[in-house]
């Protein structure tokens, strides 16, 4: 196993101290501070949506929000695990390992944008550190622009937040 230190145990882990794995381990993969910011947004808009769903199932790739009428995938990108060209700061330990990792997310970032465009769906990428209103309204401009009126949710679902669509799932009658 090039590459790769034991840490706890016999179990082989990229990590180069215990506590980096702890660290690590505890970091969350739905339901972070920014990916709750940005549903909160988008629900107060009207819009329901899916969450942490697979747009095209028999593609390994999980959205942070799915609006399956409207067929728009969005992704909440981490500005670390991403590369974020304003915010993305390099690693000191194990850089090698982290270079690599962050180039491999942006190529399977470029070919999941790629899949889902031939596929028929819209995908909107959104950095951690945007500010979610401003986001949401990237998501309600792109939904708008998608989704024929017809199609849409009844407005006065959208005004009296029903509890039959509040649970942030997109309504699907």
């Amino acid at each position: 196993m090039s590459g790769r230190r034991s840490v706890a145990g016999d179990h082989a882990s990229w990590a180069t101290t215990p506590g980096t794995r702890r660290s690590m381990q505890g970091n969350k993969g739905r339901d972070t501070k920014p990916e709750l910011a940005l549903r909160r947004a988008v629900h107060a808009l009207g819009l329901r949506y899916r969450v942490s769903t697979r747009p095209l199932p028999h593609l390994r790739r999980t959205a942070d929000l799915v609006f399956t009428r409207a067929r728009i995938a969005v992704f909440l990108d981490g500005c670390f695990w991403h590369g974020c060209p304003e915010h993305h700061t390099v690693a000191t330990s194990n850089a090698d390992y982290w270079s690599s990792k962050v180039e491999a997310n942006r190529r399977r970032d470029r070919e999941t944008d790629r899949l889902l465009g031939e596929a028929g769906w819209s995908v909107l990428r959104v950095w951690e550190h945007e500010d979610p209103l401003a986001a949401a309204a990237r998501v309600r401009e792109l939904y708008d622009r998608l989704l024929p009126p017809e199609r849409r949710q009844p407005p006065e679902v959208e005004a009296r937040g029903s509890s039959s669509v509040s649970n942030g799932h997109e309504d699907v009658r």
